[in-house]
């Protein structure tokens, strides 16, 4: 129970952050936005990105990784359409960019957490 808040809550921060980077063209009103756009991009990876990846599994291959990347930013602007106050200004490209730059500073917040043993 502890991890999903922690993943929660870590998500939205991430989300918030990506969003004051002004050139990736993600915008998200307010921090409680970015909450609701996290419960609602997890629940979307979860349910359909792995669907999704489950039958694009062979052009995943064989594009080594390429299609997932699509795949992600096709759920990323999903949560986008979904969720008031939260908007792609540049269409899919704010979405691609976007959910590599959510990746990468997600990745980021969890390592600085784990090296200081808090999780």
């Amino acid at each position: 129970m502890w991890g999903l808040l922690i993943t929660w809550i870590v998500t939205s921060i991430s989300l918030f952050i990506v969003s004051r980077l002004s050139f990736l063209g993600v915008e998200i009103d307010k921090f409680t936005t970015a909450l609701w756009s996290a419960i609602v991009f997890g629940l979307l990876n979860a349910t359909l990105g792995a669907i999704l990846k489950f039958l694009a599994f062979p052009f995943i291959f064989l594009t080594f990784g390429l299609v997932a990347l699509i795949i992600n930013a096709a759920i990323f602007a999903l949560a986008a359409a979904l969720v008031d106050g939260f908007r792609l200004r540049n269409g899919f490209w704010s979405a691609l960019f976007g959910s590599i730059a959510l990746s990468i500073v997600n990745w980021a917040c969890f390592s600085l957490l784990a090296q200081a043993g808090l999780l």
